[in-house]
């Protein structure tokens, strides 16, 4: 399964088996069988503890992945028009990205796929120039769903952040003191945050391991007295990538950030050159983002 072996590894059951079922006609598994591969894939990638590859043939993320705009616009008039087999019968489904090459039918496929509210007209323009506009200055929405809810859900007139921000700092303090952890000396981090909630401004501050760290304690710390159930978030993945190698330490950074409540994963992105406000920009719209999706079960 997944061609996981010694060495090279071994001929994948992931894709002789649909191949010869699908391609072949022959009967080697039942429907229903068939039907649970993309499942089995992935449990048996969680079971080696390994990644599991999306460009694998059916059952990878990859395989029925859809991103420019004329594809997506027919794959909503006709499923079959860019896909090999029907997705369904290896237990997948068609998944669209958005990205500079998103047209209107992928604005509003997503839209429907993710359950949100279906912007029309004007929205779906301003939504498509904002895609451009931020993919330009680094951001990437196809590694960044919950970064994209929020993009259509701000396109609203009516849509009401949960909080704002009204300003931060951030300080990284290095001097000789008295040791926080064996003998080494550690440099201190601190923010100090000032958000709106309800009209009310909360001025806070936290301590943190790292300038991100410290930001991310006092989001917190200003937040949970409105949303205690706010303590079930966890960030779980901080990823930084360099844009422009060649510009230094002037470069344009993008910030990926994996989140989870426990029951649920979601990733969001920021961009910037300056890389504090690249993990701001990912961390509020994480928290963010599993504030509105509380407010909507509610």
């Amino acid at each position: 399964i997944n061609g996981y072996g010694e060495r090279c590894g071994n001929a994948n059951l992931c894709s002789i088996i649909p191949t010869l079922k699908l391609k072949m006609g022959i009967d080697c598994v039942t429907d229903k069988q068939l039907g649970k591969l993309s499942d089995v894939s992935r449990y048996i990638a969680e079971l080696a503890n390994m990644p599991h590859y999306d460009r694998l043939p059916y059952v990878g993320d990859d395989a029925f992945t859809h991103k420019g705009g004329i594809h997506v616009s027919g794959l909503m008039k006709w499923e079959d028009s860019y896909q090999h087999i029907n997705p369904n019968l290896v237990g997948s489904r068609p998944h669209v990205v958005v990205s500079e090459l998103a047209g209107k039918g992928s604005i509003i496929f997503k839209a429907k796929e993710r359950g949100l509210p279906v912007p029309k007209g004007k929205e779906v323009e301003k939504v498509l120039e904002q895609i451009k506009l931020l993919e330009k200055q680094g951001f990437q929405y196809d590694v960044a769903e919950a970064s994209f809810d929020l993009l259509l859900r701000r396109v609203q007139s009516d849509y009401q952040p949960p909080f704002e921000l009204v300003d931060f700092i951030v300080v990284m303090e290095k001097r000789r003191r008295p040791p926080s952890r064996g003998n080494q000396e550690e440099p201190l981090s601190e923010a100090t945050i000032k958000v709106k909630v309800d009209n009310r401004i909360v001025h806070t501050a936290a301590e943190g391991d790292g300038p991100v760290n410290a930001l991310d304690q006092a989001l917190r710390k200003a937040l949970l007295q409105f949303y205690p159930d706010l303590a079930d978030v966890k960030l779980i993945d901080y990823k930084v990538r360099i844009l422009e190698e060649t510009a230094g330490t002037a470069s344009q950074v993008r910030v990926l950030i994996e989140s989870s409540d426990g029951r649920e994963n979601w990733r969001t992105v920021g961009s910037s050159t300056n890389i504090i406000e690249a993990s701001w920009l990912a961390l509020a719209d994480s928290i963010e983002y599993w504030l509105i999706k509380q407010a909507g079960k509610a």
